[in-house]
């Protein structure tokens, strides 16, 4: 990989600039797509919930979260904001109808009042934040007793390849099923259940904020 190559694919943990829109818009395709359809046949919010996604990237996964709760409202954040803006373009409609909202955000210092949402959901993200376990905490925290946290990944750590990126993306960690059971336990998370796709290394986790 050259180094142009290099600083193209860094924008899939900060993306800005052309090469961030050109990021996103893979991202909100293809196999992105993929991984998605299969996470949302394991694990789907309820059709009234208030939901956050974190790292909503170029937004496709907003527009699948709206379907999937046709009588709640979701929210979005990024860190980057190349992605909100994208996410603003393509959740148009239903931020018009009042039913989405995206906003500049850092995970490990989310703008909302403790118990805010139903579901929270992370979809390729997870591998980029610097303080996992704050992080983690910060999520917990904005949720409802009872509610539910949905991480997505399309690396397992349980394959050579799935950290074939993690020398090419400055500040990158793929985790293993253990090694990310432990860190939501640790946030407080209780019970963590786990859905794989082994063959194509896809993983969900469900973790549940009992009170």
């Amino acid at each position: 990989m050259n180094d142009e190559e290099k600083r193209f694919y860094q924008n899939a943990k900060f993306p800005e600039g052309e090469g961030g829109v050109r990021m996103l818009e893979r991202m909100n395709e293809g196999h992105h797509e993929e991984l998605a359809a299969w996470g949302f046949s394991q694990l789907s919010p309820q059709p009234g919930a208030q939901i956050l996604d974190v790292g909503c990237g170029g937004g496709a996964n907003l527009l699948r979260l709206l379907e999937r709760s046709p009588l709640g409202t979701v929210t979005g954040v990024d860190y980057s904001q190349t992605s909100v803006e994208m996410s603003e373009k393509t959740c148009a409609e239903a931020i018009q109808k009042g039913r989405c909202r995206v906003q500049l955000a850092d995970v490990a210092d989310l703008p909302f009042k403790d118990r805010s949402f139903d579901f929270v959901s992370a979809f390729e993200t997870i591998y980029f934040w610097p303080d996992i376990v704050r992080s983690l905490a910060e999520i917990r925290r904005v949720l409802k007793p009872g509610g539910t946290f949905m991480v997505c990944n399309e690396a397992d750590g349980t394959h050579a390849e799935d950290f074939k990126m993690v020398d090419v993306i400055d500040g990158m960690t793929v985790y293993t099923p253990d090694e990310l059971e432990g860190l939501l336990e640790k946030a407080g998370f209780d019970p963590v259940r786990i859905y794989r796709d082994e063959p194509r290394s896809f993983i969900v986790f469900e973790a549940t904020k009992e009170r």
